[in-house]
């Protein structure tokens, strides 16, 4: 017999080139960004949400670079700065400006909502002055934001009968108000600013105006 010729054959291997290869790494990378994309986007919007409920209470957070602050203390600057004429409306509407430069007594600007929940102390102590008075003599002027963020209607029914009402966001911007409650004291004879800062209750405030007004070196009583 004639012999036969043995033919040694094998399955070819499976083999990926390096251009399937790149595509498979480049899949799994786009699916990881994809995946850590969603996971920044669920923080942001949480972020988003707690500064929301922080407006809504009134209270706005310091800038990141800023140092933060305790309620009840002043804002730290090296010297005074001049006050402004506040300039808007009432809340029935009328047009109102209250100088708070160079008149014989001080203003306290107290800078409150209608539906902060801190703010609601202030509401009620300033409308008994008798029982809340404030240091140094100084006539309280509050101002809200203007129409387009508070509700005239609600402020009728919370501002005190004998203490100005101004609605101005312009008001806010240039006392650098950021937040509220926020108060400013302003010494009518020299027209500046002595102190300012948040505070959260009625017994803070009067501290952080003593503490002012003894560095200005005007006497609180």
């Amino acid at each position: 017999m004639r012999g036969r010729a043995r033919l040694n054959w094998a399955p070819p291997r499976e083999w990926v080139s390096d251009s399937g290869f790149m595509a498979v790494l480049v899949t799994i990378l786009a699916v990881v960004v994809a995946l850590l994309a969603l996971v920044v986007a669920g923080l942001l919007r949480s972020h988003a949400e707690i500064l929301r409920s922080l407006h809504g209470l009134g209270i706005a957070p310091d800038p990141p670079d800023a140092p933060s602050r305790p309620a009840g203390t002043a804002v730290p600057r090296a010297e005074t700065r001049p006050a402004l004429t506040i300039v808007g409306v009432t809340p029935s509407g009328d047009a109102v400006s209250i100088a708070v430069v160079g008149t014989g007594r001080s203003t306290l600007v107290a800078f409150l909502t209608s539906t902060c929940t801190m703010c609601a102390e202030f509401w009620s102590a300033f409308s008994d002055a008798a029982r809340y008075p404030v240091p140094g003599d100084a006539r309280v002027v509050v101002v809200t934001k203007g129409d387009e963020a508070e509700s005239s209607t609600r402020l009728r029914t919370v501002a005190p009968a004998d203490v100005p009402v101004v609605m101005s966001s312009t008001a806010w911007d240039a006392y650098a108000a950021g937040f509220a409650p926020y108060f400013a004291y302003v010494d009518g004879p020299s027209g500046q600013i002595v102190g300012e800062g948040m505070a959260a209750t009625w017994d803070d405030l009067v501290k952080m105006l003593e503490r002012a007004l003894a560095d200005a070196g005007i006497s609180a009583s």
